[in-house]
C-alpha cells in the first residue's frame, strides 16, 4: 500500500442528514415528488445522475445542471448554518498515513464548491497531496474514473491504493479500478458491507498497518 483514497461524504465528514435535507428542500422548491428510499439508492452518485435516472425530474442536460447546483447551493447554506461534523479517527488516520509516507487524495463524487467549503471550514485540505472531485470526471461512480484519476495524480498504479468508501457504487468503483477497499459503515451497517475486501465500524479503529493487512 502507497496510497489511500477517501470518498468524502460518510467517509470524512458526517454529512448525510445535510444532503437529504438539501433534496428536500429542493424538491419542495420545484414542486416535485421524492420517491422512498431515494437517498441511500442515489447516495455516491453525481447529481447529473440521480436528478433524470432515479428521481426522474428531467431529461433536458441544462436543467438537469440547473437543479444539481441549485441542490448543492442549498447544502451549503445548510453548512453555513449548522456546521459540520469530522468523523471519528479521520484526522489521528491522515496524520498517521502521513507521517508513514504514504499519499493521501480524497476521490469523491462531491461537486468542488462543496469540498472548497468544507475545507475552508475545517483545514482538511492540508492532510491530502491530491482532491478529485465530480466535476473533474465525465463518469461518476460505480465508473472507476475518480479512482484512477486520483492514482494517476498520486503517481501510484491502482494496485498500489486502498480506498475508503461508504457506498456501493463506491465499492464497485473501487473494485472496477483494480483496488481494494475498505468500508465504513455509516451509511450502510456492516452486515451490508460484504462487498468490500474489508469493513469497520467507524476509522478510529483503523490505523497503517491495519490497512496493510487487507
Amino acid at each position: 500500500m502507497k496510497g489511500v483514497i477517501f470518498d468524502w461524504d460518510g467517509v470524512v465528514i458526517d454529512s448525510s442528514a445535510l444532503h437529504e435535507r438539501s433534496w428536500e428542500l429542493l424538491a419542495a422548491e420545484i414542486g416535485k415528488p421524492l420517491p422512498d428510499g431515494h437517498f441511500k439508492a442515489g447516495f455516491g452518485k453525481k447529481n447529473q445522475e440521480i436528478i433524470p435516472g432515479l428521481l426522474q425530474w428531467t431529461a433536458d442536460p441544462a436543467e438537469i445542471e440547473r437543479l444539481g447546483a441549485r441542490k448543492e447551493e442549498l447544502y451549503r447554506e445548510l453548512v453555513k448554518e449548522q456546521g459540520v461534523v469530522i468523523l471519528p479517527g479521520v484526522r489521528e488516520l491522515l496524520c498517521a498515513l502521513r507521517d508513514a509516507g504514504v499519499r493521501r487524495s480524497v476521490g469523491s463524487s462531491t461537486p468542488r464548491s462543496n469540498l472548497n467549503s468544507i475545507f475552508a471550514a475545517t483545514g482538511l485540505d492540508a492532510y491530502f497531496n491530491e482532491v478529485v472531485c465530480g466535476d473533474d470526471v465525465t463518469n461518476g461512480k460505480p465508473a472507476p474514473d475518480v479512482f484512477l484519476l486520483a492514482a494517476r495524480r498520486l503517481a501510484l498504479a491502482p494496485a498500489d491504493c486502498i480506498v475508503i468508501e461508504d457506498a456501493h457504487v463506491g465499492i464497485e468503483a473501487a473494485h472496477r479500478a483494480g483496488m481494494r477497499v475498505l468500508a465504513v459503515a455509516t451509511t450502510h451497517p456492516l452486515g451490508e458491507l460484504g462487498d468490500a475486501d474489508a469493513a469497520v465500524a467507524s476509522l478510529a479503529e483503523v490505523d497503517p498497518s491495519f490497512l496493510r493487512g487487507i
